[in-house]
């Protein structure tokens, strides 16, 4: 029972049950065990913990565990809910937000028969047209709070929506923002877009009509409603949520070659060059390794470097702000010659390859800033904002244009 004694949680892969996480009486550790029906890679909950006898063991929670555990507003939101009912610490969090994770792992009671939650179904154009967004995500967050397992600070829910014109549903991520981060939504959109137009592989994604909130579609969620295997670079480097700002983009570069199947090993590095790229360029001072990671189908199957996501100029709102992890050990924001040079030792990319990119993030951020220039005039809340991003973005140009 969780909150009182040793405190238990079955874990289940793509829908079947795994083995189980404890955690120690005295709290000094975690412990997972593969059942023993778990033989196959099918069960296999992470990249870095194949399936075996001996329990896997860890001082804290599991990084792939850990993964999905809110931040910030929607942790708090939470905490509140439940903290009097079955405690607040990280267990408790999986245990109530545990049928609903990003990737393949849930959680539920060691007694339950599944993981799972029962769904409502959301109209993608009624949120996209809502007037009034601030009342719809405090309502959003009162019903999708506890069913949400998805990291991250900024506000943020999971829930399925009635796709366009069409009878499917989709999964997404409904974002808001907090007072210390004003129109963090319309920032996020044209970043995205800027990464859209750049040819860089990005998720479906809406900003709602009045610009309250951001709307990103799951690309952990397969056609047909399964789940699809991710797991972000703090699992594949074995580390806590609490280090996402210690690593360097070198190190990035190694779990790229040691997680991503063979044959999509040199795309997945001319993505993460044009991701760097693109982050240097908008200023986005949050590309930590949270923000990267690998997709699968079920381990054992090919993996590949996920889609962009989280995409933000964050110098808008903190001018001094400097990059997320260090690269040529150092955390500022490099020169063309020195990201030319970490692509070529690290990423083993051609002189040409890397002109080309270059040439075609440019492209991309050059053919959003007119799209951003268009909204911040029609705008007026939005101005302060998007004149701070495309001043940003027209700084990052003249450096990073061919020379």
């Amino acid at each position: 029972m969780i909150g009182t004694g040793r405190q238990s949680l079955a874990v289940w892969s793509a829908g079947q049950r795994a083995g189980l996480l404890e955690r120690s009486t005295d709290q000094h550790h975690y412990v997972f065990a593969y059942d023993q029906a778990a033989v196959s890679q099918d069960r296999q909950v992470s990249l870095t913990m194949p399936v075996r006898l001996e329990s896997w063991l860890s001082r804290d929670l599991h990084p792939v565990f850990q993964m999905n555990l809110p931040e910030g507003a929607l942790l708090e939101a939470i905490r509140r809910a439940i903290a009097k009912l079955v405690g607040d610490d990280d267990m408790a969090i999986l245990r109530v937000t545990g049928g609903n994770q990003v990737g393949r792992n849930r959680f539920s009671l060691q007694e339950d028969t599944s993981p799972g939650v029962v769904e409502t179904i959301e109209s993608l154009d009624e949120l996209l047209s809502y007037p009034d967004t601030e009342e719809l995500f405090h309502d959003l967050v009162s019903r999708y709070a506890l069913r949400s397992g998805v990291s991250g600070v900024q506000p943020k829910v999971l829930l399925d929506a009635t796709e366009r014109s069409t009878a499917s549903v989709g999964g997404y991520i409904v974002k808001s923002w907090g007072s210390e981060y004003p129109h963090l939504a319309a920032n996020e959109f044209f970043c995205m877009t800027a990464a859209r137009l750049a040819g860089l592989p990005v998720p479906d994604f809406h900003l709602t009509e009045n610009g309250g909130l951001f709307l990103m579609k799951r690309f952990d969620v397969a056609a047909d409603g399964g789940s699809i295997g991710f797991e972000d670079m703090c699992s594949l480097q074995g580390v806590g949520t609490a280090q996402k700002y210690g690593s360097t983009y070198e190190r990035i570069a190694r779990s790229i070659r040691d997680f991503v199947s063979p044959e999509f090993l040199h795309e997945a590095r001319r993505q993460f060059f044009a991701t760097l790229l693109l982050s240097s360029i908008v200023k986005n001072g949050d590309a930590h390794l949270k923000n990267f990671g690998v997709i699968y189908e079920r381990p054992g199957m090919p993996a590949r470097l996920a889609p962009l996501y989280d995409i933000v100029t964050t110098a808008a709102y903190i001018p001094q702000d400097i990059p997320a992890l260090s690269l040529a050990g150092t955390k500022k924001w490099w020169p063309r010659k020195m990201l030319e040079q970490f692509a070529l030792t690290h990423l083993a990319l051609s002189i040409k390859e890397i002109e080309q990119i270059f040439d075609r993030v440019a492209e991309g951020v050059a053919g959003t800033r007119g799209l951003l220039a268009d909204y911040t005039n029609e705008h007026q809340e939005f101005g302060a904002v998007g004149g701070k991003m495309l001043e940003i973005w027209e700084s990052g140009l003249s450096q990073f244009r061919s020379q």
